[in-house]
């Protein structure tokens, strides 16, 4: 038996005016998901309350973990998806690259992922920060240090025993606001706060916004920490459920609680997490992972997430359809022509609402397709869903996708 969980992260969504009341799900009416729609349906509550509602506790929650138990902070989680080391006493700290409107004084936050930058231009506009005298000073003085990647996502460590600053807003959940009320402010998160503003100063300046404003793009002049957090350590997942796994995702989050987990993370060339994602890359490393003698394989598609961030209801809509065509379809097609029983586990990781541009804590809709035995095709969506009950345990949730 084979199985496959594929995760539209943040795909959920509530009715939106535009879509006549309809949620994106509901309106798209997409065939591969209406087939994995014909199984058995549910909800889970992957975020439970008193956590925040994001793809951390999510994913947590959804491979089976309490995160009562297990959760320690987001970044450690993305941290060990980019095999940052830490010490016990070490606090990581996700460093998003940004675009701020106006001065560090009385900026706006207008991007979360610096307008979109990525590649080598993300890595330069960080060496180049890390390089500059006074920034590198206050990382010395902060003992803290950074590790670039080709994205808008970066880790820092901060070699501190203090105790951890649990008040970083997320950039994602601050577009459109003055960043003034959410800047660092209290104990050494006062020197995260100087290194913010050195970073605009810097940044702003620098060549490559520089082209970017000429080509009419907005510049990535700031950086932002948050997602503080301790090292953590998890239960093998084999040792769980017993099956081998992998996960295939472009986001260091989800690849770090594989890591960590036990679970294969094989990094695929040109998945960026955006909507432009290598989407047949990602589904070749799944077929390969489960022909290779993996039995559980997870898919992480982040697209949904970001489009709803920026509140682009066309680009929701579309990254879903691409779910569909490039990701559901295929898998479905390549496991049928294997000939072997599978099961195919269908759901968001959480809401990402449109209407706020951030997350949401409500239970999501799953489906549970099973190729020896399921009904006809129905629309995929939250009202399918509704009125299902509520699983409060992801251990529940994974005992059910493989018949424990």
């Amino acid at each position: 038996m084979k199985y496959v969980l594929i995760v539209g992260d943040g795909m959920a969504d509530m009715p939106v005016a535009k879509l006549n009341r309809s949620t994106p799900l509901e309106h798209l009416r997409l065939p591969g998901m209406a087939e994995l729609a014909g199984g058995a349906l549910g909800q889970i509550r992957t975020c439970p309350a008193g956590f925040p509602p994001g793809s951390d506790v999510a994913f947590l929650t959804l491979l089976g973990y309490d995160v009562r138990e297990a959760y320690t902070g987001r970044s450690p989680l993305e941290a060990a998806g980019e095999q940052v080391s830490m010490g016990e006493e070490d606090i990581s700290l996700r460093v998003n690259l940004v675009t701020i409107g106006g001065d560090y004084s009385d900026g706006t936050m207008l991007s979360y992922n610096g307008s979109g930058i990525a590649g080598a231009d993300a890595a330069t506009l960080m060496e180049d920060l890390l390089a500059d005298v006074n920034f590198s000073r206050l990382l010395h003085d902060a003992e803290v240090r950074i590790h670039v990647t080709e994205t808008f996502r970066h880790i820092a460590v901060m070699r501190t025993g203090g105790e951890l600053p649990l008040m970083l807003a997320p950039a994602h959940d601050i577009i459109g606001d003055p960043i003034s009320p959410h800047r660092p402010r209290v104990v050494f998160t006062g020197m995260l706060d100087q290194m913010q503003r050195r970073a605009l100063e810097v940044l702003s300046a620098h060549p490559i916004n520089a082209s970017r404003k000429a080509d009419g793009l907005a510049p990535a002049n700031g950086i932002w920490f948050w997602g503080p957090g301790r090292r953590t350590s998890l239960e093998r997942f084999e040792d769980k459920y017993r099956v081998r796994g992998a996960v295939v995702s472009a986001v260091p989050l989800v690849r770090g609680i594989g890591w960590l987990s036990g679970l294969d993370a094989p990094r695929v060339p040109g998945a960026t997490g955006d909507l432009n994602t290598n989407y047949a890359g990602k589904v070749d490393a799944v077929l390969s992972a489960l022909d290779a003698g993996i039995d559980f394989a997870l898919i992480h598609i982040e697209a949904p997430d970001d489009e709803s961030h920026i509140g682009n209801l066309d680009g929701k809509l579309e990254a879903i359809r691409r779910i569909d065509e490039r990701v559901v379809l295929p898998i479905l097609a390549a496991l049928r022509a294997r000939r072997g029983p599978f099961r195919t586990l269908l759901m968001p990781d959480h809401y990402t609402l449109l209407s706020t541009r951030t997350h949401d804590g409500e239970p999501v809709p799953f489906a549970l397709y099973d190729s020896r035995e399921h009904g006809e095709p129905r629309i995929f969506c939250e009202q399918l869903c509704a009125g299902k009950p509520v699983i409060e345990s992801g251990d529940m949730l994974m005992k059910m996708l493989f018949e424990m």
